[in-house]
Parts: structure tokens; sequence; C-alpha cells
């Protein structure tokens, strides 16, 4: 099959054409691999883009060298992957390779000319296709099959693609909540892969682990996905509670669906206690802002609830308020998100927090001198201004001082 999407043609930039052209020139093959190329199948341009090429590091570096091209940072080197700059534009291209050594989280690799070697050993049918420059597909394992029935399979066996990096568990559950169109509809000899495997993730880094788990958390089918990583003794090893609230995490995924909420905000609900937060971060090395978030949500989810009557973020408004923090507002915004609370969360991203009209030098102008009077007098008024809704401006306040 040949591609000739809109969104295929727009990759050609002044960039491309001239990176096409050396190649070319070469007679090294080069073609768009992976991500990408699902993307591209799917009809959405691919955040970004990946090559591969017949051409070694060594001879990829030769030709962009005598072609006077940029290359930046050397890092991928090693692993085959080499940038260039073209045209204000970076391009990754990678020799293809055969996996030779693998420890479950790092391969040793040897370089290939052989596109189907090179497609083996990539971890789901959907991510092992190319794509020529002229839209020609090249598909050793019917990802675009399973592309257009939204399935989700390991290349091979769903066991050795694991053993060889096991964070491959959590990407299977990820693309899962990208592509699969339902729930539960997984092969029964992967999902015991998945299982007999679980125990090689407490190799990986919380760090990688807590990436992948941020985007299951924001996708599709995360409830069966969470309670699936419980059924098959995953949850253990990635910083999780071994005594989930499923049920609370059933109620708030639903309410969240379409809210944007944080991953912390969507993880929170299976936590029965401050300790959960905590030893998800000792494992997972999650950021300050994200362990606050957590802590926050598990402290106010039952108490800070919103009031009877005609103002119902009138208990939101005041927590601000009293607060004083630069961020309380985002997380009172993921509080009305993890309770479900459209409308109020609408109102609350409309409301600015009003400032309070009196200063100390409004209360020496009158007449008060001392430092303590004026503390004194500043919170009495801040108390009556609060009374009011924050509707009370400086002349009522300050009158209010008069009368006592």
């Amino acid at each position: 099959m040949k591609l000739q999407s809109p969104q295929f043609q727009a990759l050609f930039t002044p960039g491309l054409r001239s990176l096409a052209e050396l190649f070319e020139k070469k007679n090294y093959e080069l073609r768009i691999a992976g991500g990408a190329v699902r993307d591209l199948l799917s009809g959405m341009t691919p955040q970004d883009i990946d090559f591969a090429t017949t051409a070694t590091p060594a001879e990829m570096k030769e030709m962009f060298t005598s072609a006077g091209v940029r290359l930046i940072n050397n890092k991928g080197e090693k692993h085959g992957t080499i940038t260039a700059r073209l045209h204000e534009q970076n391009f990754e291209i990678t020799t293809l390779r055969i996996d030779v050594v693998t420890d479950g989280r790092h391969a040793e690799v040897e370089f290939t000319t052989d596109w189907e070697k090179d497609a083996e050993r990539r971890d789901l049918t959907v991510n092992s296709m190319f794509l020529g420059l002229d839209g020609m597909l090249y598909d050793f394992f019917n990802g675009y099959e399973d592309l257009k029935n939204k399935k989700i399979r390991f290349v091979g066996k769903a066991s050795e693609r694991i053993q060889e990096d096991y964070l491959r568990i959590l990407r299977y559950f990820r693309f899962y909540g990208r592509i699969a169109e339902k729930p539960g509809d997984h092969e029964p000899n992967t999902l015991q892969a998945v299982k007999e495997n679980a125990n090689g993730l407490a190799g990986i880094s919380g760090e990688r682990i807590w990436m992948e788990l941020k985007k299951i958390l924001l996708g599709n089918h995360v409830n069966h996905l969470v309670r699936l990583m419980y059924e098959l003794d995953i949850a253990q090893y990635i910083g999780l509670p071994l005594d989930g609230n499923l049920e609370e995490f059933d109620r708030v995924s639903k309410n969240i669906q379409n809210l944007c909420p944080k991953p912390m905000t969507v993880l929170t609900s299976l936590f029965k206690a401050k300790d959960d937060v905590t030893n998800l971060d000792l494992r997972l090395k999650i950021s300050k802002e994200e362990k606050n978030l957590g802590l926050f949500l598990v402290k106010h989810r039952q108490e800070l609830t919103k009031a009877m009557g005609p103002e119902p973020l009138r208990p939101y408004q005041d927590f601000i308020m009293d607060s004083r923090e630069a961020n309380t507002n985002s997380r009172i915004c993921e509080l009305l998100k993890y309770q479900g609370e459209e409308h109020l969360l609408r109102e609350m991203q409309q409301w600015t927090v009003p400032i309070f009209p009196v200063s100390g030098h409004d209360l020496r102008k009158m007449g008060v001198s001392s430092g303590k009077e004026i503390g004194a007098a500043l919170q009495q008024l801040r108390d009556e201004w609060k009374k009011s809704g924050y509707h009370m401006d400086k002349e009522e306040l300050l009158s209010c001082l008069k009368k006592s």
C-alpha cells in the first residue's frame, strides 16, 4: 500500500527534502520508523519522527560531514543514532539493528541492513512498521491490520519481547488505552506473559515507570487497565498500594472523564491514606508538586465540599483566601475535578482572587499607630470582608472600624 495523505505530504519540509537527497546520492535506504508510521496511518500528524537507515553511524557521519551538515550531540551513537540539523530542523536517524544481549532494561546492539530483523526487536506490531519516503508501507508483522482492528499485540512471542525490556508491560497498557476500542479485548496468552513477568518491573527505574504510568492515567479505559494491574500482580512493583481503593478509583475515573485532570489527581483516588502517597514517591520519584497535590487531595477530598444554598463555591473560595499559597488555586481545581463538580470547576476557573482593599497605611491615616493594633485591626477587617463574601470595599470596611 502507498500512503499519500495530507499529513504525510506535510512532512516534506526543505530539511527533509535535503536529507532524502543526501541518502539517495549515496544509495543508503532511509525510511520513517515506529510511532510516526502508526500516527500517519491513523490520520494523525506525528509529534516527532524517527528515521531508520541501512547506513552505519560511521557512514552517516562521513556523509554529513563532507556535505557540511551540522551534527548534534553524539549521545545516541553507540545505539546507532545520529542527529543531523538541516534547514533549522533536527533529524534523528538510527541504523537498523539487532539486539544481541538484553538484561530487561538495556540492550547491546549489532547493526544490520535487514529491515525485518529490525522490526522483529520492536515491542508492538503497531509500532513495528516502516514507511518509505515514496509512501510505500513496509509491514512485516501485520501491524496495519492490527491498527485498523484496534488490536494491541506484541511482535512475535510476548514473553520474549517483555524480557528484553520489562517496561514494555506498561507500554502495552499505554497503547491499549490509546488504540483499543473497548476494555477487555486482550489475548489470553499476552495477559499470561504479563503476569509471569510482572516482577521484572521491580528492576526498572521509578522515573521510567512514572513516565508510562502518567500516560496510562490520562488515556482511555483507565479503570479497566488499573484493575488489570492488580489482577496481574503488577501494582506492587510500581509503587501502588497493595489494597488500593478500586471502588473509589472507579467512581473518580468516571467523574473526571472530560475534565483534563493531572495524572496525580486520577491516581490519588486509589489511596486510602497519606502514607500511600509517600510510598509512591519513594518508588517512582514523583515531583514535589505531584507529591504535594496527592497529599492535598487525600487530606481535603472528604471534608472540603460544596456548600448547600446559593453559594456552593464559597468553601473553596474561603480556603483559597485563607491559604495565601500561590498554587492553592490550581489544587482546588484538581479537587473539583476529583469530585466531579464540572459546573463549579468552570466557575472557579473564571473566578479571580479578590484583593483585600485595606492596608496598614490606611489605618495609620485614621490614627491607629502601634504595629500590634494595626495587625489586630487588619485581621478584624479581613474577617468582616470574608463574611461579606469579599464584596465590602475600603470605605465600608473602614466605617466598621470607626463603629467598633
